[in-house]
């Protein structure tokens, strides 16, 4: 399994590499933080589920709770920011570009990248996780825990991109319901950390469990304090260009 990883993750950085240089052939500079935010938010998740840090967390609830918060919160707002979409579109040729063009744009799509559907895959996996058989049968099979992984990784993309996504988003949501949806996920960040505390998992110490959920409260609390201030920065952005546009607009209706 940790192969799988090891492969997925070199297989993707290469991909975004070679996307870099075919934008710079053609003319069309990549800004330098994006490749260092994508290379980042790929060792993330795969350190997660690969390596030291995965194997101790079959015995540690802190552990895993490292590996929750790197893979399945940090690593996808990292790779999120790097605008790996926007890239793929600059580079691809023109037919498969199309294709994912209209990918974007279809219904399925559409639903997914919903905020409430991320916000239901994302915070609603964690609850499924952590409060069903499903946490303590992860440890013992290591294809499930391989799945669930993966699945923490992409609702998390689909949740951060979904709020301070850079990608292009063909059916964009008001910034008001991507407030909303803000809140209540990191709200349920929040109790789910005190109720694993009050509760803990099966087979898990109450000691690790509370040093586990006051570290997912703690650190996750500092994930979601860097989502909010991108996303308030975007909106004020957003704001500032509709106020430098107003005047124009005003004067060409006058004309």
């Amino acid at each position: 399994m940790e192969l799988i990883v090891v492969a997925a993750a070199a297989s993707a950085i290469a991909a975004y590499a070679t996307g870099v240089v075919v934008s710079r052939r053609r003319g069309r500079p990549w800004p330098w933080p994006r490749p260092a935010l994508w290379t980042a938010g790929v060792v993330l998740a795969a350190i997660s589920a690969a390596g030291p840090l995965a194997s101790a967390a079959e015995a540690s609830f802190v552990a895993h709770m490292w590996a929750h918060l790197l893979g399945g919160m940090l690593a996808p707002l990292l790779l999120v920011l790097a605008a790996p979409v926007t890239l793929a579109l600059r580079t691809l040729h023109v037919t498969p570009a199309r294709r994912l063009s209209r990918l974007l744009r279809s219904g399925p799509a559409r639903f997914v990248a919903h905020p409430v559907t991320a916000l239901a895959l994302s915070s609603g996996g964690l609850w499924l996780i952590y409060r069903t058989p499903v946490f303590e049968a992860m440890h013992a099979d290591p294809l499930l825990r391989l799945v669930v992984h993966a699945h923490l990784l992409v609702a998390g993309c689909l949740f951060t991109a979904a709020i301070v996504g850079l990608d292009p988003r063909p059916h964009p949501s008001r910034r008001t319901l991507l407030a909303i949806v803000l809140v209540i996920a990191v709200a349920s960040h929040g109790i789910l950390a005190k109720h694993l505390a009050a509760d803990p998992p099966a087979a898990v110490p109450a000691d690790d469990a509370q040093a586990g959920a006051q570290l997912m409260y703690s650190l996750g609390g500092w994930v979601e304090a860097a989502v909010i201030l991108v996303f308030c920065a975007q909106w004020y952005r957003a704001a500032g260009r509709r106020r430098a546009s107003a005047p124009a607009d005003a004067a060409s209706l006058a004309r």
